[in-house]
């Protein structure tokens, strides 16, 4: 079995492969697949004890003490059994995607899967890349697969727990179940209301920033939506706009797909 990882901010996801479905029909099918907080890393290795791995690909942008926890969880998974184990890192140019960071190396290892993900399942396309999680970063990818930049700001939630930190009477918002109004008539509908359109708004403007770049009409192209906050934000968009689950684990699995290195 093959063992990809997805290491972010606040949670560690995973999935097993069999080599045999490397393929672009089996992108995002897994013959396993789990998701624990960061600080539970340790119960992955409960998870997998027993399963023979012979290769382990990770993207880590949790820092250095998560790399070494996850290097822990696999040797105890894994009995001291020696697998190559890589971690994934960006480059200029892999799986299709051409790396348009000024330094290549220093666009977030997460980010770089995602772009090969898209591009995996809508090749041939112009795409934006919105990756909904601690942080939202939104990304231009050409239909060449070409990585033009993007931009980083505060996730949904960290907007939101920012205000409630930083002012004296306005609340922790949980959920972000608004309608379609803009205008709330209440102050956690409009926190959560702000929040959303603050993050649509950003979304929206990369779309319409791209399409002016290629000089395309803004419904051309494809919006690709990911992270535990994708669906909040996915109905307040308007174009193609698609939902795609894992879909840093879905660029990884694209990797061992489409080249003969996992890096």
């Amino acid at each position: 079995m093959l063992l990809l990882v997805d290491a972010g901010n606040t949670r560690i996801k995973w999935a097993l492969i069999h080599p045999a479905r490397l393929g672009v029909g089996a992108l995002g099918h897994w013959a396993a697949y789990g998701s624990v907080g960061r600080e539970d890393v340790c119960r992955m290795a409960d998870a997998l004890q027993g399963v023979d791995i012979t290769r382990v690909l990770i993207s880590n942008v949790a820092g250095a003490e998560m790399h070494a926890a996850l290097e822990r969880m696999v040797l105890r998974a894994l009995g001291m059994k020696p697998v190559p184990l890589t971690w994934f890192a960006s480059q200029a140019e892999l799986a299709g995607v051409r790396n348009g960071y000024r330094e290549p190396a220093q666009l977030g290892c997460d980010r770089f899967a995602a772009l090969i993900g898209a591009r995996a399942l809508f090749p041939g396309v112009p795409l934006v890349v919105a990756t909904c999680g601690t942080a939202t970063t939104v990304d231009a990818l050409d239909a060449d697969g070409r990585f033009r930049g993007g931009m980083i700001l505060p996730g949904l939630a960290l907007m939101a727990a920012a205000l409630a930190q930083n002012t004296a009477q306005l609340p922790q918002v949980p959920q972000y179940n608004v309608g379609a109004q803009p205008f709330a008539d209440n102050t956690h509908d409009a926190i959560a209301s702000g929040c959303i359109a603050a993050q649509a708004g950003a979304i929206g403007r990369a779309v319409a920033a791209h399409a002016a770049q290629l000089q395309q009409d803004a419904a051309r192209l494809q919006c690709i939506l990911s992270g535990g906050a994708a669906g909040a934000i996915a109905p307040h968009l308007s174009g193609a706009v698609q939902q795609v689950d894992n879909l840093v684990l879905i660029g990884l699995q694209a990797v061992l797909t489409l080249t003969q290195s996992p890096c």
